[in-house]
C-alpha cells in the first residue's frame, strides 16, 4: 500500500501546471476530469491556483509578439545610430583639431631639402661643374625579414662581403643606415630589380666636372652630403647650394618616406654662376705652366691671366693638376689654391710698385742716377748683393738689370709712412676681395719697420703676399695708376664704382716704358719673354725662399714673371710662378718663356695679330704706300694651337668628344695640316686661315684681295726652325 502523502503531491503537481494550461487554452474544461483516478487535492490548493490565474493582466492576452520583437530592435538600431552619430559629431568638431594634429605628426613630417645645385659656367657658356641625379642605398634593419638572404643577395650587388654585411645590419639598433652614397645607374637597377624588403633607393644629386682637372683648384668640390668643401663651391656655397626649403613627406606603412608636392611646390634649386674664366685661354695657361714645372723639377707652378680694362680674370691655372671628379684621390697639398692661400715673398716683381711710388713722390725720375756700389753694398751690418755687377745707374735701368742695391736705395727715399701708404693703397696686407679663400700676406705697420726693413722690403723681400695681391696690384698699376678690383664672376647689372688713383698717368707711363726695355732690350732680364710682332712689358723676380728651421734665408727660390702686352697700353697680362724650380732658378730663365708661349698663343686667339696687319693693309690701300714690312716669322707650331679642348690633343683629363656643349665655337676649329687657298679671299678672311695655324704672313702691294701667294696652297707646313717667309701679295682686282 502506497504512502498516500507523496502520491498526493505528485498528482496535485501535476494537477496544478496541467490545470494552470488548461485554464490558458480552455478556461470552460472541468479539471476534474484531467485524472479522474487520481485523488482529489484538497480544496484550498485548487483555490489558491485558481486565484494566482485570476490575478493575471487581462492585456497580455491581445500581445502582439512577433511586431514587439520587431519594434524592439528597430528602438536599438536607432539608439545606437544617434549614438554613433553623437560620437562622430564629438569626434569631428570637438576633437577633431587635437586628432588630425596627432595624425599627421604620426603620418606625415617635414624635412629640410637643399635641392640641386646651381651650375657653374665659363664666359662663353661652357658648363664647368653641374649636378646630376644619382640614386643612394640604405636600409631599415626593423624591415629586413631575414638578413641572411639579404646580405648574400646585396652583397655582391654593392661589391661588400655578405658576412660584414650581415653584421653590420643584424647587430646594428639603428632605424636607418646609408649602405652606398650616390652608385651608377647598374647598381641603383640592381638594387631595385633584386626587391629586397628593408633595401630602399633615395634621390640624391652628385656633383660632375666635365672638363675634369682644368681649373680644379679654383673650383674646388663637394661632398657626399652635396656641400662645397673648397674653392669656388665653398666660399660660394650658399649661393650655388640654393636656400634649404621645408617640404612635406609622409610615411607609408612600411616607413619609408616620399614627397608629397604640394600645388605651386617644387624642387629648390641653386643659383648658376658664370665666371670670368675662358676655358681656351685656360688651356693654353695649364699646358705651359704644366711643361715647365715637369721640366724644371719644380715643386708647383701657377699663373694667371687678367684683362686689364675690365679687370676680369681670364685664366686661373696650377699644376700638379687636381680633378675635382676624385678629390679622394687627391692630398690637399695638391688641392689647395696655392695663388691665393699661400702668401711668399714676391721678389723683384715687386720693384715697379716702388719705382712707381718714387717717381709719384719726386724722389727720383728716369734720369737720376743711383750707384749699385759694383753689386755689393755692406751697410748696417746688412750686405745686400746683385746679380750682376753694375756701377752708377740711371733710374730708367735700375728695373732693367733688376738691382736689389739700386732699389734699396730708392726705398730709403721714401720712408717707411709712405711706403706703407701706397702699398696698403695697392691691397697688399688685405684680402682682394675675390670669393675664393685667401690670405691676407704679411704687411706690417709703419712704426715696426727698421731701415733695413725697408732697403729689403724695396726689392721684395720682408713681406709676404699672395699671387692674387700681386695680380691686384699690377692691376691697379697698368689701369693707369687708379685701383680697379680684380673680378672672377660676371655679375649682370653689376654698377661700376668710382675708385682712388694710387698712381698718376706720369708715373705709371714712366715705370710701363722702364718695363718693356726690361723685355725688349737685349740685356734686359726679361728677354726670352719677347713676342714677335708685339711691343712686351714685364718684370723678372727671383726670390729667395726663408729656411724655417735655420731661421735665414735658404737655397731654395721662387721664380716668377710678369708680362703685360701690347706694352703701350696693355690689354691683358700674366703672372706666372713657379716654386722651387732646381733645374735653374732665374725667373727670367724659368718663367719667362712660359709667358711667351702663353702670350703666343692668346695674341692669335684673340685676334690681335689680325687686327694690327689688317689696319696696316688698309692703310696701306688707303694712302698708296709700300708694301708692309715684316714683323714676325712663323710662330710656335703646335698641332692644336686653337684648337677646341677635345679628346684628341689631351686624351686622358679631356672631356669625352661626344658632349657637344664642350666644344668651343667654330670660328675656332682646328688649324689645317696644310698651307690654305687664300687666292681670291678678302686679306681679313686670309690671314685668320693663316692665324689658325700660329702664322702671320707679310703682305705686300695694296688692295683688298690676295691675288698670289708663296708658299703655295697645298703644301706642308715647313717644321719648325726653317726661316720660310710667308707672302700674300694684294690687289684691288
Amino acid at each position: 500500500m502506497t504512502r498516500p502523502g507523496k502520491k498526493a503531491r505528485r498528482h496535485h503537481g501535476d494537477a496544478k501546471f496541467g490545470n494552470a494550461m488548461f485554464k490558458l487554452s480552455s478556461p470552460k474544461r472541468n479539471v476534474s476530469s484531467v485524472a479522474p483516478s487520481r485523488p482529489a487535492k484538497p480544496q484550498a490548493s485548487r483555490n489558491v491556483s485558481a486565484d494566482k490565474i485570476a490575478s493575471s493582466p487581462s492585456w497580455m492576452g491581445n500581445v502582439d509578439w512577433a511586431r514587439a520583437r520587431i519594434k524592439l530592435v528597430v528602438s536599438i538600431f536607432c539608439m545606437l545610430w544617434v549614438g554613433l552619430w553623437a560620437r562622430a559629431w564629438y569626434l569631428q568638431m570637438m576633437e577633431g583639431p587635437r586628432l588630425a594634429e596627432r595624425a599627421r605628426r604620426q603620418h606625415t613630417a617635414t624635412e629640410l631639402v637643399t635641392g640641386r645645385r646651381g651650375m657653374i659656367f665659363d664666359r662663353n657658356g661652357q658648363v664647368l661643374a653641374r649636378s646630376v641625379e644619382a640614386k643612394s642605398i640604405y636600409a631599415r634593419p626593423q624591415d629586413i625579414t631575414d638578413f641572411q638572404a639579404m646580405a648574400n643577395t646585396l652583397g655582391p650587388i654593392l661589391g661588400v662581403e655578405p658576412q660584414k654585411l650581415y653584421d653590420e645590419l643584424a647587430q646594428t639598433k639603428r632605424r636607418f643606415v646609408w649602405l652606398k652614397r650616390k652608385v651608377d645607374d647598374y647598381t641603383a637597377e640592381s638594387v631595385r630589380k633584386a626587391n629586397i624588403s628593408g633595401i630602399g633607393l633615395s634621390k640624391e644629386y652628385d656633383r660632375v666636372y666635365p672638363f675634369k682637372h682644368m681649373a680644379g683648384q679654383l673650383l674646388g668640390f663637394v661632398g657626399l652630403d652635396d656641400k662645397g668643401l673648397e674653392g669656388l663651391e665653398r666660399s660660394l656655397d650658399s649661393r650655388l647650394g640654393c636656400i634649404p626649403t621645408r617640404q612635406i613627406v609622409q610615411r607609408d606603412a612600411m616607413g619609408r618616406r616620399f614627397y608629397l608636392h604640394e600645388e605651386g611646390q617644387s624642387e629648390p634649386v641653386g643659383q648658376d654662376l658664370t665666371l670670368t674664366i675662358d676655358m681656351q685661354m685656360q688651356f693654353f695657361v695649364e699646358e705651359a705652366v704644366a711643361r715647365t714645372v715637369r721640366e724644371y723639377d719644380a715643386r708647383w707652378g701657377g699663373a694667371l691671366v687678367v684683362d686689364v680694362p675690365s679687370g676680369e680674370i681670364m685664366a686661373w691655372a696650377q699644376y700638379p693638376f687636381f680633378n675635382p671628379n676624385n678629390y679622394k684621390d687627391f692630398s690637399p697639398l695638391v688641392y689647395r689654391n696655392r695663388l691665393a692661400a699661400d702668401a711668399l715673398e714676391p721678389g723683384s716683381t715687386f720693384k715697379p710698385f716702388v719705382m712707381a711710388a718714387a717717381i709719384q713722390e719726386r724722389k727720383v725720375t728716369p734720369n737720376t742716377l743711383i750707384d749699385c756700389e759694383g753689386g755689393k753694398w755692406v751697410t748696417k751690418n746688412f750686405t745686400i748683393r746683385d746679380t750682376s755687377r753694375q756701377g752708377t745707374l740711371p733710374a730708367s735701368k735700375v728695373l732693367r738689370y733688376s738691382s736689389n742695391i739700386g732699389m734699396a736705395k730708392i726705398g730709403l727715399t721714401l720712408g717707411a709712412p709712405t711706403f706703407y701708404k701706397y702699398l696698403h693703397a695697392l691691397g697688399f696686407g688685405q684680402r682682394t676681395g675675390v670669393p675664393v679663400s685667401e690670405s691676407r700676406g704679411i704687411l706690417r705697420i709703419p712704426r715696426d719697420w727698421s731701415e733695413v726693413d725697408i732697403m729689403s722690403t724695396s726689392f721684395g723681400q720682408s713681406i709676404s703676399v699672395t699671387g692674387l695681391q700681386m695680380a691686384q696690384g699690377y692691376l691697379t698699376l697698368l689701369n693707369n695708376g687708379v685701383y680697379k678690383p680684380l673680378r672672377l664672376t660676371r655679375d649682370d647689372g653689376a654698377v661700376d664704382e668710382v675708385h682712388p688713383r694710387v698712381y698718376s698717368e706720369t708715373a705709371v707711363r714712366e715705370v710701363m716704358h722702364m718695363m718693356r726695355d726690361v723685355v725688349e732690350e737685349n740685356d734686359g732680364t726679361g728677354k726670352r719673354a719677347r713676342v714677335d710682332g708685339i711691343d712686351v712689358g714685364g718684370k723678372t723676380g727671383t726670390a729667395q725662399k726663408a729656411d724655417h728651421r735655420s731661421g735665414t734665408y735658404g737655397s731654395k727660390r721662387l721664380a716668377s714673371f710678369v708680362g703685360f702686352f701690347p706694352a703701350d697700353k696693355p690689354k691683358y697680362f700674366v703672372m706666372v710662378m713657379v716654386d722651387e724650380p732646381t733645374r735653374n732658378q732665374y725667373g727670367g730663365v724659368v718663367a719667362a718663356p712660359v709667358f711667351k708661349e702663353v702670350a703666343s698663343r692668346m695674341v692669335t686667339y684673340t685676334g690681335m695679330f689680325n687686327e694690327t696687319k689688317i689696319a696696316e693693309a688698309e692703310k696701306n690701300a688707303a694712302t698708296g704706300e709700300g708694301p708692309v714690312t715684316k714683323t714676325r716669322q712663323r710662330g710656335l707650331k703646335v698641332a692644336a694651337l686653337d684648337a677646341p679642348y677635345v679628346a684628341e690633343p689631351r686624351k686622358l683629363d679631356a672631356p669625352q668628344q661626344a658632349d657637344n656643349s664642350m666644344r668651343l665655337p667654330g670660328h675656332l676649329a682646328k688649324a689645317s695640316s696644310k698651307v690654305p687657298d687664300v687666292m681670291g679671299k678678302s686679306v681679313r678672311n686670309a690671314v685668320e686661315l693663316f692665324a689658325r695655324a700660329g702664322v702671320v704672313p707679310e703682305l705686300k702691294g695694296s688692295g683688298s684681295r690676295v691675288v698670289k701667294q708663296t708658299p703655295a696652297p697645298g703644301v706642308a707646313w715647313p717644321e719648325e726652325g726653317k726661316n720660310i717667309e710667308y707672302i700674300l701679295w694684294l690687289s684691288e682686282r
